[in-house]
Order: C-alpha cells, then sequence, then structure tokens
C-alpha cells in the first residue's frame, strides 16, 4: 500500500471519527447553541474538532456519584446519624414567598434549609484570613481545608506554617486542593506539609476511566471546617492577590463567610464527597450540630457541580430569581451566563424589579472580560443595569433579593459555575444578614459607574471580540 493510499485512509478515518463525535455531541451536549456549535465544527474541521471536543466538550463528569454512592454503603451508619442530625434542624420558618426554594432544595439537593445558624459577612482579605487563622489557631481535634487556588506566597506561607504547627500539636489536618487551580504549588510546599503530619491531597479532574482527558473540570470551592463548629466558604483563595499583593488588580474586592450552627455539616458533607473522591477515605469528624444560642438564622448549603444528575446550580438560581419582587442586585467578576439564566432576568427587570449587576472594570481573564459586552444592548432593553467597579478588581460572588435572601459563595455568573464547577453557596434568610448585605453592596455602588452605552456605540474592535467571545461563553 503506497503513502497515498495511507493518508487518504487517514483523511476519512478522521472525518468519520468527526462525524461519530458530532452525533455524540448532538446526543450529549445540554444547549441546543453548544451542540449545533461543535457538530459544525467536528464534521467541518474535524483534524482541530475532535481533540477539542473531546477534552472541552463534555459536561457530564464521571464516577463521582458513583463514588458518592459507595461511600455511604461503607458508612451508612455514620450517613444516616449525620443525615438524621441535620432533618432535626430543618427549618419551619421559610416565608411562603420562598417556599418553592426550600421544595426544590430537598429535591435537587437533599439539603434542608436549616435553622439555628450565626452567619457573618467578612469583607476582603484582612478581616476572611484573619478569623480563618484564627479559627485555625483555635482548633482542637481537626482541620479540614479546601481550596482552589493555593499560593507559595506571604499569604499561602501564612496558612502552611499555621497547618504544621497545629499538625505538630496533634491536630488532624486534611488539606485538599484542586489540581488545575494550583497546578504550580511548588514541591517544597507541599513536602513541608507532609513531613509535619499534615494530609495533602489533589482533586484531580482526570481521575476516572472516562475522564483521563477531561481538563475542563474545576473544583471551584474553598470551604474551611474546623471541629466541626465553625466554618467559611467564599471567595477568596489563599493567595497574595487576595490581599492586593499583586498590582495591577489591587485592591482586590472579595467577600466571604464565617458560619456556626448546622450549616457547618452542610458544608463538612461536601468537604467529605470531594476528599472521598481524591483518596477513596473519610475522615472522622463531628457530626454534633451545635446551634448559636441566642440566634437563629436560617441558611442553606448548596454544593454543586458537573456530577449532578441534573444542572442544580442553574435551576437553583434561576428559581430564586423568579421570587424577586422588588429588588435583585448580583455582584460577579465574569457575565457569561446561559440563556435560561439570562431569560430570568430579563423577566424580573420586565416586571418592575430593580436588577442590577456589578462587575469589576479591569480584567484578570481577556476572554471573559470582553463576553459581557455582548450582553449589554439586549439586557438593558428589558431594563437590566450594568455596573463596574472602578478601583481594582472585585473578585466576589453574591445575590441580594428584596428584603428576604442573601447569597455568598464560590459561583460566578457563567457557564463555567452553572454546569462545569464544583462549587458552593449559601443563601441566608436573616435580616440582620441581609441588611449588612445591603450596606456592603450600597458601599460597593458607590466606587462603580453606571454602564450606559449601547453595543451600537462600542468601537467596531470592541463589538467584534465580544461576539468572538460569546461564541467561546459555553467553556469560558
Amino acid at each position: 500500500m503506497n503513502e497515498l493510499s495511507l493518508l487518504s485512509i487517514l483523511v476519512v478515518g478522521v472525518h468519520l471519527v468527526g462525524i461519530a463525535s458530532a452525533a455524540h455531541a448532538v446526543m450529549n451536549v445540554q444547549s441546543s447553541r453548544g451542540a449545533v456549535a461543535w457538530s459544525i465544527s467536528l464534521v467541518t474541521f474535524p483534524w482541530i474538532a475532535i481533540p477539542l471536543y473531546w477534552i472541552f466538550g463534555r459536561n457530564e463528569f464521571q464516577g463521582y456519584a458513583e463514588a458518592l454512592r459507595s461511600a455511604f454503603v461503607e458508612h451508612q451508619d455514620i450517613a444516616h446519624q449525620a443525615y438524621q442530625e441535620l432533618r432535626h434542624h430543618t427549618t419551619t420558618s421559610i416565608p411562603q414567598p420562598l417556599a418553592s426554594l426550600g421544595e426544590l432544595a430537598d429535591r435537587v439537593a437533599a439539603i434542608p434549609f436549616t435553622s439555628g445558624n450565626q452567619v457573618e459577612l467578612l469583607i476582603n482579605g484582612d478581616e476572611t484570613f484573619a478569623a480563618m487563622l484564627a479559627a485555625i489557631e483555635a482548633a482542637t481535634d481537626y482541620i479540614l481545608l479546601q481550596t482552589y487556588t493555593l499560593g507559595d506566597d506571604r499569604v499561602g506561607n501564612a496558612f502552611r506554617r499555621a497547618l504544621v504547627e497545629k499538625a505538630q500539636q496533634g491536630v488532624k489536618v486534611y488539606l485538599l486542593y484542586d489540581g488545575i487551580g494550583t497546578r504550580k504549588l511548588s514541591r517544597m510546599y507541599r513536602q513541608s506539609l507532609l513531613r509535619s503530619g499534615v494530609l495533602v491531597n489533589v482533586f484531580k479532574s482526570t481521575k476516572g476511566k472516562w475522564n483521563r482527558w477531561q481538563i475542563n473540570f474545576r473544583n471551584h470551592r474553598k470551604i474551611l471546617i474546623v471541629d466541626g463548629a465553625i466554618a467559611f466558604v467564599g471567595g477568596l483563595n489563599i493567595a497574595d492577590e487576595y490581599m492586593g499583593y499583586k498590582p495591577p488588580l489591587s485592591p482586590w474586592r472579595d467577600t466571604h463567610l464565617s458560619v456556626r450552627g448546622a450549616a457547618v455539616q452542610c458544608l463538612q458533607g461536601s468537604f467529605l464527597g470531594d476528599w472521598y473522591w481524591a483518596t477513596r477515605e473519610v475522615p472522622e469528624v463531628s457530626w454534633e450540630v451545635l446551634p448559636r444560642q441566642g440566634i437563629d438564622q436560617t441558611a442553606f448549603v448548596l454544593p454543586t457541580g458537573p456530577a449532578d444528575r441534573l444542572p442544580n446550580c442553574m435551576l437553583f438560581f434561576v428559581n430564586a430569581i423568579n421570587q424577586a419582587k422588588h429588588r435583585l442586585w448580583l455582584a460577579s467578576p465574569y457575565f457569561v451566563p446561559d440563556d435560561s439564566f439570562l431569560a430570568a432576568l430579563k423577566l424580573a427587570a420586565i416586571r418592575g424589579v430593580d436588577v442590577r449587576i456589578l462587575l469589576p472594570e479591569h480584567r484578570d481573564h481577556f476572554w471573559v472580560y470582553f463576553c459581557a459586552f455582548s450582553y449589554y444592548e439586549e439586557m438593558q432593553m428589558a431594563g437590566v443595569k450594568f455596573y463596574r467597579y472602578q478601583p481594582g478588581f472585585m473578585h466576589q460572588k453574591v445575590m441580594l433579593i428584596d428584603d428576604a435572601i442573601a447569597a455568598v459563595g464560590t459561583v460566578n455568573l457563567d457557564n463555567r459555575s452553572f454546569f462545569l464547577n464544583f462549587e458552593a453557596s449559601v443563601f441566608v434568610l436573616s435580616q440582620p444578614f441581609i441588611q449588612d448585605v445591603e450596606a456592603m453592596l450600597l458601599q460597593d455602588l458607590k466606587q462603580c459607574c453606571l454602564v450606559e452605552t449601547s453595543e451600537k456605540t462600542q468601537p467596531l474592535w470592541l463589538r467584534f471580540t465580544a461576539r468572538v467571545a460569546r461564541l467561546l461563553a459555553p467553556v469560558l
């Protein structure tokens, strides 16, 4: 067989694989727009599109749910005890206008809204890291720490020293970080922790038979739990930029939470699921709920990810938006939502809700930043207002609905958070907390500029860049 014949067979083979992959995309890609884009690319440009599709095109994370079921069978007595403890603290005081959120929580997350919590805002790195390090210092039994980015820098080393000290005191310390978000962590940093007895593991999205080439998934959760009594969750990773040490994005604007009460055990369950995926082991932890005396805040923890049977993150956020009657304020570093989320925002604005979306003026990711410009005109026509935060970079993920509910967590307003990332958010029904969030966002709005330009008044290069970026929205 000559070289020309071999080349012909190779070309035909690649195109057949492209056609088969296009059929797979039609059957499995969730959005019709994404399915059309992938199938056309796979048939037309198979040499380029085939590897891209099998790395970036899938949104189902294989094996994770099966691993959790295995963990449940292996530790069913503990799991049953923990679940019954949470059920004992299920709240009965969800306001009627938000009753559908409680029903949805039970159905998609199997975690209830709980009572007896204390949730406090932590604004920016100074407050957040000081509170986290103080909690670590006070630990007597165990520490569970999970982060997306862990830096070998001033902030990262402050946490390293704190964890090493507690491990040397006999406290059990578990550290889990995302394999892609923390891919540059030095070997010396990790070895220093391991030598001191800290149990360090990586959450690998490529683990498992069907995930070998999947680098599209991330574990974006940032959770700290100490002794089962206090937890922290929110937007801040453990690295210098989150303290504003890295210009030109400084000062860095972010929001975190400290949590006490039954919501701690909900966050703990999320961590243990991720730890089991990484290690096939479950640490011994306390499931005793310690409700706060004299404080009774209702809270709901929403852990979501690409292993969910349904797109729980998007469903819950859209349902929450649909409850808004007067006000819907959202803060996010990125705005690359799917069509259902866009429709919910437009409908809210059309029915008279004050819809405000706070985004950063400065950018840290090129395509994600410019993609937001492509949504301005259609959203402004419906009455949605965009604000650009001027000083430094704004990285917080916050939602405020009426005077009824507020949420802080790790979820960005983009397809990656809705469909591809493992995330965690805390929704709080408490007037003092809601007032704190309102005051915080009002301060942020004072440092924002209202976006008044439409797409038609944008320069041609900006319109073109934004539209190209929007084509990439499913994987941004």
